[in-house]
């Protein structure tokens, strides 16, 4: 259910302006958007894991606020990452 740390190194490299830059809005929706994807795996075995499920609403509105910001701020950096990241707004 957790994002290894392999995977997060890989997602600041490659979305981040270098390799300790983990605080940027653009990294922390990457790292969100990883976590959701396997927790609605989770989800799709254990549809009865109510406690888990709370726990991705707060991950997706987290990531929501984020991709606000997000957009204020750069609007061209804000539609590459979500073409880039394939999600749907």
């Amino acid at each position: 259910m957790s994002i290894t740390t392999e995977r997060t190194k890989e997602l600041v490299v490659k979305y981040g302006d270098g390799e300790a830059d983990t605080g940027s809005a653009a990294v922390q929706i990457a790292i969100l958007s990883e976590r959701i994807r396997n927790l609605t795996e989770h989800l799709r075995v254990h549809q009865k894991d109510f406690a888990t499920r709370r726990g991705l609403l707060k991950i997706i509105g987290q990531r929501r606020r984020l991709q606000n910001y997000l957009h204020k701020q750069s609007p061209e950096a804000y539609a590459e990452l979500i073409k880039d990241l394939q999600l749907r707004r």
